[in-house]
């Protein structure tokens, strides 16, 4: 299978040059309302990796849906939306959660296109996450561990969406370097420094050979028996989750995601790892002092 179905929206870190609609008309002021079919580029990628997408048309539930995890946004993130998001578009039979991607525009403005896998309208935070999480371990093995994301009862599609836009900001004001080439050295941004060596290379002192092993990090999976060692390693990095290791694209989605359903929303966040139907760890990431160190950077969000 390829390489999407790692990811929400790495795809839109690894290309800049996707060529989607082109925006002509006005778009509603509303970003909630400027729902439309996917790109034809999107369905494509899709299509070309064996799957059968369809456009899916929002019942009122759905709308409501919508409507009310936009208005649940950070100021910044809502201001940024209304003047650089083009559409945001809804798929069946897609077989990643979401995928933000760069919109050609006749004046060169910065414009973005979001397109959701539907089915998170049926999924909590909690539900989804933890389906995600279980993504990087083998399970054949070890039968008597489990783990859970306790993230609470919201829809998915705010966790989501939060993540998404956070990707949308970040483009547009750069709190991430955004190289063309993955490789290149640049220079760091507050938010990376220290933190990030290249685009999805961590510092040395930000990681370990074990969490290197991980899917986000390696794109395999590990023994699930190995779950409360990563995630005690995981808790000695400035990273809110594994997959804010895939790159600081993703480093900063997942930590203003965490920290706004956490800190802002009063919605639990932790990943429970149990043996036998006994817990045996616990990581909640904003009791990380590395990574409440790194809140600081958060700010901007709430300055409007």
């Amino acid at each position: 299978m390829p390489r999407i179905y790692l990811i929400t929206a790495l795809y839109f870190a690894l290309s800049f040059n996707i060529c989607a609609q082109n925006p002509k008309q006005q778009l509603n002021l509303d970003p909630a309302a400027r729902v439309s079919a996917a790109p034809e580029s999107v369905f494509k990628m899709f299509r070309e990796a064996g799957m059968r997408p369809s456009n899916h048309a929002l019942t009122a539930v759905e709308k409501a849906k919508v409507e009310k995890a936009f208005a649940a946004l950070p100021p910044l993130h809502q201001k940024i939306l209304k003047g650089h998001l083009h559409s945001i578009s809804f798929m069946d039979n897609m077989p990643n959660t979401a995928l933000t991607s760069p919109v050609v525009t006749p004046d060169s403005t910065e414009m973005y296109n979001i397109t959701f896998r539907a089915g998170i309208f049926h999924e909590t935070i909690s539900e989804w996450a933890t389906q995600k999480e279980l993504t990087c371990f083998d399970r054949s093995e070890n039968p008597g561990y489990e783990i859970k994301i306790e993230a609470g009862g919201l829809d998915a599609f705010l966790y989501v969406l939060l993540h998404e836009a956070t990707h949308v900001v970040d483009a547009v004001l750069e709190i991430t370097p955004h190289p063309n080439d993955r490789e290149a050295l640049v220079k760091p941004t507050p938010f990376t420094q220290n933190v990030w060596y290249k685009m999805n290379v961590p510092t040395s002192n930000s990681t370990d050979s074990l969490l290197e092993k991980t899917r986000f990090r390696s794109g395999k999976t590990v023994a699930l028996a190995l779950a409360p060692e990563i995630y005690r390693n995981l808790g000695k990095t400035p990273f809110a989750s594994l997959y804010g290791m895939a790159s600081w694209f993703e480093d900063i989605a997942e930590l203003a995601s965490i920290y706004h359903l956490t800190e802002i929303m009063d919605q639990p966040f932790y990943i429970i790892v149990k043996k036998d139907n006994e817990e045996i760890y616990r990581f909640e990431p904003m009791r990380n002092k590395l990574v409440k160190k790194r809140l600081r950077h958060l700010k901007v969000f709430y300055r409007v």
